[in-house]
């Protein structure tokens, strides 16, 4: 069950979104926020001083947030004198299909009171109408589903990425489009996606992506190690980036890889697709998120209590140790694996299960404790 947009997408949350376009509206954002009930809000550090390619990745983030199908109506607050401009998120956003977008400029209206006043407003009035909206039955050709790990450790290549690899199985042999990601969590893994490439210009462009993904780690004259794997990946027993990324390729089930896309692009393709992203967490989940992704299932064997404005979050822990001590954040426990009680495809059939109930309006852990994370990838300088 979902909420079908007039532009014909599906979105299984029904959120009224408080959208900061310059790190300085970030106040003004966040009192609306606090004052209208029934709404979320993303600020973030952004929004001046970036050029080119950078610009445009922050640009194409906040639209694709701005116009979310988990999104019912967007607030967007700006200053007025910023590069990253209020209203020309709203108008992308509308042009998108997006309908209820409204803009508050801070500058415009007198100062941060008076702006934060206007917004309140027009937020309260935009929750009242969201209240109205009724979910109706939807299938997974509507959805697009995201994966990620975080925090793995030994035994997420073996029991949570496996069973997620079988959910994902699942949805695109229903319809749905699954996004796998993580380029860094990726190399020493590339050649299983090329063999799995639905062609040739597809399977070039697999190994294009982990060459440049490796050259950048090389021409800055850096070692990997300590950043992938982690401080944490290591002592929960994984030694190598080849042995975190034969693991992390799991997610993504055993499907043919469709298309590869850039950081926060809509997919074009149904069935698997790559996104090529950083490894960094909360990155890679506001990217796979402005991409269009109605849901993510995030497996982690360190315990990750990460969450999303907009889109529901289910964590998996993947060794029973993880979903005890940190019970509150966990959804489900996919360490029956490792101990036998189950096998990956019970434990796959539970998740998709899971899935399907946080489609249709279950609150995930992280929604419930408020987690709303949201990190932009940069690409270049601040000028």
């Amino acid at each position: 069950m979902g909420y079908r947009r007039s532009n014909g997408k599906v979105g299984v949350r029904n959120h009224v979104l408080i959208l900061s376009s310059i790190v300085c509206a970030n106040h003004v954002a966040d009192h609306i926020f606090r004052q209208v009930a029934g709404t979320v809000s993303v600020t973030h550090q952004h929004g001046c001083a970036q050029v080119g390619s950078d610009f445009e990745q922050t640009f194409r983030t906040l639209v694709g947030f701005a116009a979310h199908p988990n999104v019912y109506g967007t607030v967007v607050v700006g200053l007025g004198c910023e590069q990253m401009e209020a209203e020309r998120v709203a108008e992308a956003a509308r042009q998108a299909g997006h309908e209820n977008i409204e803009v508050v400029i801070i500058q415009q209206e007198g100062g941060t009171l008076k702006a934060i006043a206007k917004g309140a407003q027009i937020a309260r009035e935009l929750v009242g109408r969201a209240s109205q909206v009724s979910r109706e039955e939807i299938n997974f050709e509507d959805i697009i589903f995201s994966t990620e790990c975080g925090g793995s450790d030994a035994c997420s290549g073996i029991s949570g990425n496996p069973a997620l690899g079988y959910c994902s199985d699942k949805i695109v042999d229903q319809g749905g489009t699954v996004i796998l990601a993580e380029t860094t969590e990726l190399i020493g893994a590339e050649h299983l996606l090329a063999e799995r490439s639905v062609d040739d210009t597809v399977r070039q462009r697999v190994f294009q992506v982990i060459n440049r993904m490796e050259q950048s780690i090389l021409d800055m004259g850096v070692d990997l190690r300590g950043a992938q794997p982690s401080p944490g990946n290591m002592q929960g027993g994984i030694t190598t980036i080849e042995e975190k990324s034969l693991g992390c390729v799991h997610k993504g089930g055993h499907r043919a890889l469709q298309e590869i896309i850039d950081y926060a692009h809509q997919p074009t393709k149904k069935g698997l697709v790559w996104m090529d992203t950083p490894g960094h967490d909360i990155e890679q989940l506001t990217g796979m998120v402005a991409g269009g992704s109605q849901i993510v299932v995030f497996t982690t064997g360190r315990g990750t209590p990460t969450g999303s404005p907009i889109a529901p979050v289910i964590k998996v822990a993947t060794n029973t140790f993880t979903y005890k001590n940190m019970r509150d954040n966990m959804d489900l426990n996919a360490g029956t694996i490792v101990t036998g009680d189950e096998t990956i495809e019970e434990v796959g059939e539970r998740l998709f299960v899971e899935v399907c109930d946080v489609i249709s309006g279950k609150l995930t852990q992280s929604e419930i404790l408020g987690h709303h994370e949201f990190g932009i990838n940069r690409i270049g300088p601040t000028c």
